[in-house]
């Protein structure tokens, strides 16, 4: 065993096994790993258990388990996963032990050194949210057709606003770009109508998670 497997340590909150319940993947049998801590405080955050606690495990002990699920696809998601450098480390070990590598990352933290096997899904931060002004716009360059950038819309200022972004960076035309309701403050449906009213090339994006388990957490 390497020695980098051996010595390499994250905060993990939760490895877990389940479908994929947002992004172009939604519904993929997939293995999740939640690494702990985040610098942001979203307003609608819904994993807030995982800002702190968790526990050190060993990049192997971590590679170990997701193998014990004989799943393909694997999300890396927090908290902030990038606000701990070793999930580079993470990422990396992954793509190159075969599995189809996803990682949820809030934008706020450069994304220049993931490896580029990995599925970014960048996470735009909206007015709502009180977090708009750590989003790092450098990030937008450095995405490609096979990465993924969200936005979770509160209300029509969240909406109009996305809009604009979408517009001004050209978004739509770098990578798929996903517009999600936030479940507790904006019904899909009215989402929806406002999508198809203004003819934008988004993809409407709903928790299926939550319908299927609730807000019951490592589902």
């Amino acid at each position: 065993m390497s020695t980098a497997l051996t010595e390499t340590t994250l905060r993990v909150t939760e490895i877990f096994f389940s479908l994929q319940g947002e992004t172009t993947r939604v519904g993929l049998p997939t293995v999740f790993i939640r690494l702990t801590g985040c610098p942001l405080r979203c307003r609608y955050c819904d994993t807030a258990y995982a800002f702190h606690g968790g526990e050190n495990r060993g990049l192997a002990e971590i590679l170990a388990e997701v193998g014990r699920h004989g799943a393909r696809h694997v999300t890396v998601t927090g908290g902030e996963p990038l606000a701990q450098k070793e999930c580079r480390a993470l990422l990396k070990e992954l793509c190159d032990r075969g599995y189809d590598v996803s990682l949820e990352t809030s934008g706020a933290i450069d994304v220049s050194a993931v490896d580029p096997r990995v599925v970014k899904i960048l996470d735009l931060k909206t007015p709502a949210s009180g977090e708009a002004g750590r989003n790092r716009y450098e990030n937008l360059a450095l995405l490609t057709p096979n990465d993924q950038i969200k936005f979770v819309i509160c209300d029509r200022n969240d909406y109009e606003w996305s809009k604009a972004r979408l517009d001004e960076y050209k978004l739509a035309e770098r990578c798929e770009v996903l517009f999600s309701p936030s479940h507790a403050q904006l019904s899909a449906r009215e989402l929806a109508d406002w999508i198809l009213a203004d003819h934008l090339p988004v993809r409407l994006q709903i928790q299926l998670h939550k319908y299927l388990w609730g807000d019951q957490p490592g589902r």
